[in-house]
This record gives structure tokens, sequence and C-alpha cells, in this order.
């Protein structure tokens, strides 16, 4: 669950990369790919920290069904 202060936080390509623990790289090509809630903001990549933990949710949840 989001808490009100990340309703509205904007994160950037490197902040996702060490919210989620992963590279750079990865997070760029999960964007490019449109494969994790992205948008572009002046030809960067920007994240709503919101969306990034509702994806997240979600990817558990089809973790979750794989299992059963």
């Amino acid at each position: 669950m989001t808490s009100s202060a990340d309703e509205g936080k904007i994160l950037t390509l490197k902040q996702v990369a060490d919210f989620l623990k992963v590279t750079e790289r990865t997070i760029y090509r999960l964007a490019a790919a449109k494969q994790i809630p992205a948008f572009k903001v002046g030809g960067t990549w920007r994240f709503s920290k919101a969306e990034i933990n509702q994806w997240i949710q979600r990817q558990q949840e089809v973790g979750k069904a794989d299992k059963t």
C-alpha cells in the first residue's frame, strides 16, 4: 500500500534502480519495452513512485499465480 507522501513523488531512473536493487540498464530496458510504468520528460525517463509500488504488487500477484 502506498502512503500519501508517495502519491505524487517522481523518481529518476537511478532512484528506481536503487529502489528495486537492479542496474540502471535493467530499468532502462524495462521502461523502453513498456514493461514498467514510466514516462519521459525532456528525453529522460521518470517514474511515479505510487505506480512503481502498484507494479510491484502486480508482479508479486503474477508470481503467486505461477506457483499454483
